[in-house]
């Protein structure tokens, strides 16, 4: 009779919560101690294996949505699993980057932050949905390249940048409103930041409770900032490249993967850790991702790898987005890595199965994100080029980031995504097709036409106008359910 009365999920939560309470009791013994586990070999292989059961029942034992979904999941926790452990395998790796991993990522990818949870638990309280758990910020325009296909059209000439006090408000305020310790540092070139003398070191040894992943062309890293980052503890660079030296030369200019190699050899000696951002064009879509390109940066010391399909806004352009038969085939790459070689692999679109869909517009049912750039402009994502706010002039009459999570343009989002994919049959929505912006651009412009939020440069004004770009976007969602529609449904839920 217990059993039967038991709400939906409730198996799930059970099982989290007593892992989260196992790892409480770990966390809270002395930093010495803590260390001194994770720096013997053999205990530590254990307790990662801990943690590898750990995630493997609580994700199979979520009933809710489809078992591959909860696999796929697993196998993603299972690679991160495994990079968490290179790095502390690492002879190099820097005792303050040993802290920050074990009081820091570990907790918080176990939900074992005491404090993280009351404030979760506080917000939810007040505004009747989870909060999101990160936000990226690109706090600068200005870059030292000048790429083709940019998505946020940046260059030695722009100069747009946020004040140092208003990012470090926007860190301290979804610190303590949201209990979201990750923030993700984009831009422009965050390297080339400074606002009343101030730099992202300055920001993030400020914010040592917070962990973060800081996009970098990675071209200004020599021996002094790799030293700076090693101290600092808490930013991990993901360095951009486009496979290899001819591919990386060819769009962001000669020379530049040579000093790429450089810097991560200054990163290597100075034990930070370090991934690979890759960005996918219909040009190298076809090495990106594979086991050689893996297998050649993790040698070189890289733990992770972050893959970006090229979006058609900023100075990019359809014919540079890789096809919907070389996205199906990167999709098939991604997976086989993942789960046989347990190579940590995100991609922002092909990896929606590991988020439960489409994350932007902070979603309300938890796990979102949104994003703030050098302007203030707070759209839903780095690839949705529409703004439900200004962060300056939020914070000019009093407000307060929290409040864009209302505004009838997230929420338009907010409802999209819930009706996509969760009310009702949560098997219909295709998590594998999870952007609103990129795979159901119909949908969108209808959000964008109901909504009327600011666009953010000229580029986003003018698609807006342009019906050219509107129904090659239509045309190529329309080719991407030819092929993913089935990949779902055969794949995911098991019918043919």
């Amino acid at each position: 009779m217990e059993s039967a009365m038991k709400s939906p999920g409730e198996d799930s939560l059970a099982v989290k919560r007593a892992d989260s309470i196992a790892f409480n009791k770990l966390i809270h013994v002395s930093p010495a101690t803590i260390d001194s586990l994770f720096d013997k070999p053999t205990l530590r292989k254990i307790i990662m294996k801990i943690f590898e059961w750990s995630t493997y029942r609580s994700s199979l034992s979520f009933k809710e949505y489809p078992r591959q979904v909860q696999l796929d999941k697993f196998y993603i926790t299972r690679a991160f699993i495994k990079a968490i452990d290179a790095a502390l395998s690492n002879a190099q790796q820097s005792p303050v980057f040993r802290q920050s991993l074990v009081e820091r990522v570990l907790p918080a990818m176990f939900g074992a932050i005491e404090k993280t949870a009351a404030r979760e638990e506080a917000f939810t309280q007040r505004y009747g949905f989870g909060p999101p758990r990160f936000l990226v910020v690109s706090p600068t325009k200005f870059c030292n390249l000048h790429c083709a296909g940019c998505y946020a059209n940046s260059d030695a000439a722009s100069h747009e940048k946020l004040a140092f006090d208003v990012v470090d408000r926007i860190i301290q305020e979804k610190t303590e409103t949201w209990g979201a310790v990750f923030t993700v540092i984009s831009g422009g070139e965050p390297l080339l930041y400074q606002s009343e003398g101030k730099t992202i070191f300055d920001l993030a040894l400020k914010h040592q409770d917070n962990y973060f992943l800081m996009y970098t062309n990675g071209t200004l890293i020599d021996a002094a900032i790799a030293r700076r980052l090693a101290e600092a503890g808490n930013i991990t660079p993901a360095i951009s490249v486009e496979g290899y030296e001819a591919e990386t030369d060819a769009r962001r200019g000669k020379g530049v993967y040579k000093k790429i190699l450089k810097a991560m050899e200054y990163l290597r000696a100075e034990g930070v850790p370090f991934g690979v951002s890759l960005t996918a064009t219909k040009e190298n879509a076809h090495i990106i991702p594979s086991r050689e390109l893996a297998e050649f940066y993790t040698k070189l010391g890289a733990l992770y790898f972050w893959i970006f399909q090229l979006m058609p806004i900023g100075r990019a352009s359809m014919d540079l987005m890789p096809t919907a038969q070389q996205r199906f085939d990167m999709y098939n790459r991604m997976f086989s890595l993942i789960k046989d070689e347990k190579y940590f692999i995100a991609d922002f679109w092909n990896g929606g199965t590991m988020s439960n869909g489409c994350i932007s517009a902070g979603r309300m049912r938890g796990g979102g994100y949104l994003y703030i750039d050098w302007s203030g402009h707070v759209t839903p994502c780095v690839f949705n080029p529409y703004a439900a706010g200004n962060i300056n002039e939020i914070y000019a009459r009093g407000g307060e980031l929290s409040e864009v999570l209302t505004s009838p343009y997230f929420e338009s989002l907010q409802k999209w995504q819930k009706n996509y994919a969760m009310s009702g049959d949560t098997y219909t929505g295709n998590w594998v097709l999870p952007c609103p912006m990129r795979d159901h651009y119909a949908d969108m412009l209808d959000i964008l036409q109901q909504t009327h939020p600011q666009p953010i440069d000229e580029a986003a004004a003018e698609a807006l106008r342009d019906p050219q770009y509107q129904k090659a976007m239509l045309h190529y969602d329309t080719e991407l359910e030819a092929i993913f529609g089935p990949l779902w449904k055969q794949k995911y839920l098991g019918r043919t």
